[in-house]
């Protein structure tokens, strides 16, 4: 049974920063592409952030040159690090395993973790 579970989320003012892990079982991480997805209050879920197997990496437009995405294949962990949070970066954050770089759905979906980001 694969299982993400997210910690690092909070509370923070605008332009602190947060790191979001998240850890990952039950699949063999190695072989998996992985992601964050956020969901803000009445709006639709985005991508965040991807990682490949290979360590390529994509961002969506509202975090570059802010967030960056790293994994551990040893631990099966993967990270988002968030630097000058802004309020509109307010959502719950998803982790994502099995990110497709054509659809930006994923096969796996952990249980989100709330970031708060004030003004």
């Amino acid at each position: 049974q694969v299982q993400l579970v997210e910690s690092g989320g909070g509370l923070v003012q605008a332009g602190g920063s947060l790191k979001l892990s998240c850890a990952a079982s039950g699949l063999i991480f190695s072989s998996y592409a992985m992601g964050w997805f956020r969901q803000a209050p009445g709006k639709e879920r985005e991508i965040v952030a991807r990682i490949s197997r290979y360590g390529d990496t994509f961002y969506g437009d509202p975090v570059k040159g802010r967030f960056t995405i790293s994994r551990d294949n040893a631990k099966k962990m993967v990270y988002l690090q968030m630097n000058s949070l802004k309020p509109e970066d307010t959502a719950v954050y998803y982790c994502a395993a099995g990110v497709s770089r054509a659809t930006m759905d994923a096969d796996y979906w952990g249980k989100g973790t709330l970031v708060t980001v004030s003004s």
